[in-house]
Order: structure tokens, then sequence, then C-alpha cells
């Protein structure tokens, strides 16, 4: 015990000189994606990872270390709300004949772990400073990973983690498996008060900074009350609650049960787009692009239609003032691409939706910052913020591309990217 608080201080010194000196970065323009507005020729001066000072007039300290990024645009690092780092469907499930969790399952917890290690790291490369693990990770790997990441032992960004997902019976199992291969580390399965009362704890005592629920994955689903009750459970230890729905039924009780976040909603009547508004319930869209779509085993035909049934429904809930945060849903590897590569191009479902390029930069950024509950002291470039920040070449209110190509990433005032791909 006493060794362990000795190598703990140690670290902590070493950390703290590491980080003691003022870093001063000259940003040519410096987007502010809650209000949609640029500030020019600024400065930004940081210290201890967080941002101590910007401005136009700002001093720079003699020995302070200097990084020109006066010709790019920089804004605050990205977020994707809903994705799976420790988890990669094969797309060859179907071929086999199994259902596609069974591919994730049979792979081990050390195993998932390295994956999540890979994933972290290019979701960073590619710009996002921060994720929200929305479970499919074993026994607790993405906290396992988000511990790595804290501790410095691996890059990645910051993680809000789900660990285990709550659900009714079977959770998201579609083959008859034996009870023995379904009763594992991925689920918690659910269905009486005092199930989910024990699944909810025991996920919190282990670390988790979310409740993931699947509502409706098979005919039987939990309840608007049976969602209050999640929600006030959560509530009690300061956690909000992500619900998983697809079907009418199941965004009904999510949004009547007070979650603070609908995941999918592929089916959203207009009358629920009216409630989220007025009970302020996020949408996590998870707009898959059909390259997306086919990878996890559909049909180009197939995938295109269902492509455009989540934009028509994208654009309807944008339009009926819902908030929007990003979010991918990404489990599986594109040929070629990194899995960071692969969430920055939802931005097109966006584009294809009709929605402002000041808009999709609020969704990615600001409304998912809100939503992870992390806007205190991330997501913005603020005095007394930490500093996580990209940059690229165009400023993308003019052109949302070009966040295809981050050119520089720091997260906590450590720099990870610095130069074109």
């Amino acid at each position: 015990m006493i060794y362990r608080i000795f190598l703990t201080f140690l670290l902590a010194l070493t950390f703290g000189f590491a980080n003691a000196q003022v870093i001063a970065i000259k940003a040519g323009k410096v987007v502010d994606p809650s209000n949609g507005t640029v500030t020019y020729n600024q400065v930004i001066l940081v210290e201890n990872g967080r941002i101590k000072d910007i401005g136009a007039d700002i001093s720079i300290p003699q020995d302070a270390e200097t990084i020109d990024l006066s010709r790019s645009t920089v804004m605050p690092g990205l977020i994707d709300a809903h994705t799976h780092i420790c988890a990669t469907i094969s797309i060859f499930a179907d071929r086999l004949g199994v259902d596609f969790l069974d591919l994730v399952l049979l792979n081990p917890d050390g195993y998932r772990a390295i994956q999540g290690a890979v994933h972290a790291k290019q979701m960073l490369e590619a710009g996002f400073t921060a994720i929200r693990e929305a479970g499919n990770s074993g026994k607790y790997v993405d906290v396992d990973v988000k511990r790595a990441i804290n501790e410095g032992l691996i890059p990645g960004p910051t993680i809000i983690t789900a660990g285990r997902i709550i659900v009714p019976f079977g959770g998201q199992f579609r083959t008859k498996a034996d009870k023995q291969f379904i009763t594992n580390n991925e689920y918690f399965f659910a269905d009486t008060r005092d199930e989910i009362l024990k699944a909810i704890r025991e996920n919190i005592f282990y670390g988790v900074d979310v409740i993931k629920i699947v509502v409706d994955s098979k005919k039987y689903k939990y309840s608007a009350e049976d969602m209050a009750f999640i929600v006030d459970e959560a509530r009690k230890s300061g956690l909000k609650v992500m619900a998983h729905c697809q079907t009418v039924d199941g965004v009904y009780s999510a949004v009547m049960g007070g979650a603070a976040s609908v995941e999918h909603g592929w089916t959203i009547l207009d009358s629920i787009i009216t409630l989220m508004k007025q009970k302020n319930i996020v949408l996590v869209s998870t707009d898959f692009p059909v390259k997306v779509l086919q990878a996890y085993g559909s049909k180009e035909e197939n995938a295109k239609t269902a492509h455009n049934k989540m934009i028509e429904r994208l654009k309807r809930v944008y339009d009926g003032g819902v908030t929007i945060a990003f979010g991918t849903d990404i489990m599986v590897d594109i040929e070629n691409e990194t899995r960071g590569a692969t969430a920055i191009s939802y931005i097109d479902s966006f584009v294809e939706a009709g929605i402002p390029a000041a808009d999709i930069l609020k969704i990615m950024t600001t409304n998912a910052a809100a939503l992870l509950g992390i806007n205190k002291s991330r997501g913005s470039i603020s005095k007394g913020m930490y500093c996580d920040i990209i940059a690229t070449d165009e400023n993308p209110l003019e052109n949302i591309q070009t966040l295809k190509n981050v050119t520089f990433v720091m997260k906590n005032g450590v720099v990870y990217k610095n130069g074109k791909r």
C-alpha cells in the first residue's frame, strides 16, 4: 500500500513538472461551435493541460513553447457520443451462419482491450478528443482502456464508459444459443426491478460513467415505468441513462421515462419528436453511411434504402428542434480505413439531411459535450477548460469536409498529432 502511494506521488511529480511549461499556440482562426463565430489571430496559453488565457493581445512568456497554427483554423476537439472501440464485428458473420454478436464474444477480453487501445488511438488522431463508449466491451474492458489512457499508458480520447449493457432476457442475440453462452459478461439480463437495481449498482461499483439500456430488442420491452425507475436509480449516483431504441414503442418508453438520450431512434413519430423537444431529450442519431451498412453485411440496394430512411428521419428530427449529438455506433473495421476515418465520414449523412455546417459542428462538439456531462471542463476553447483542440486547413463553417483531414490534435495540453496525414 505504501509502495503504491509512493509510486502515485512520483508519477504526479513527474507529470506535473512535464506539464508545467507554458505552451503558446498562435491560432489564425478560432471557431466557437456554440454560436458559430470566428475570432482571428488568437494566442492560446496552455499550462498544466488547461487553457490559461486566450486572446488577440496575449503576451507570450519568453520561455514558452510556441506552436504555430497561424495558417490554420482551430476548434474544440470532436466528440463521438456512441461508439464501440472494444468490439469489431466480422463481415463474415452472415456467411458463416452465426449471429454477428457471436463473433464479437468469441474474442477474449484481453484481445478486446488491445482492439480498444488501437481504436482509441485512431479516434484521437482523427480529431475525436472525447468519446462515449456504448457497451459491448466484455467485462468492463472499456473501463480498463479508460484507466490506461488516464494513466498515460496509451494515447486516446477522454472516455465516458457504459460497462455492461442492461437488457431484458436475451439481450441483442438473435440466434437461440445455449443459455450458458448468452449468459455472459456482455450484458446484464434484468427483467424484475430487483434485477435492474442490482445491474445498475454493479455497473456503478465497477466504475462506469453512464447507464446503457437496450429498451426494445425483443418482443418484450422495458416500459415507460421501467425506464423511469432506471433513470431515478441512476440519478441517485449522478449518472445519466442512454437508451438504445429501434421501435416506436421503445422510443416512447425512453422519452416518457426521462432518459437523457435516445440512441438510434430508427422509428420516431412526429408526436414523439415534439415530446423529445419539450423534455429536452437528445437524439444520438448514428446515421450509418452506405459503406458502413455494407460492411455490416447489407447488400448495396438494402443499404441505400436503410440509409435514406435514416436521413429522412434525421431531417424531421432536426426540423423539429430536437437537440442532436453526434454518434456513430461503429463496430466494424473497413479495409484501408482507420476507425477514426470511418467515424468522421458520418458528417456526410448530416450534409445529405440539409443540416448547415455550423449546426453539424455544434452537434459534434457543444451538444455532445453537454450530453456527456463534460461541458464544464471540455468542449470549448475558453479560460480554465482542458486544452482539447484540433486544427484544420480550412474553416469548417465554410467547408465541413475539412474535418476529414484534421492536421493537429491536442488533448489535455499534450500534442498527439502535428502535420498533414
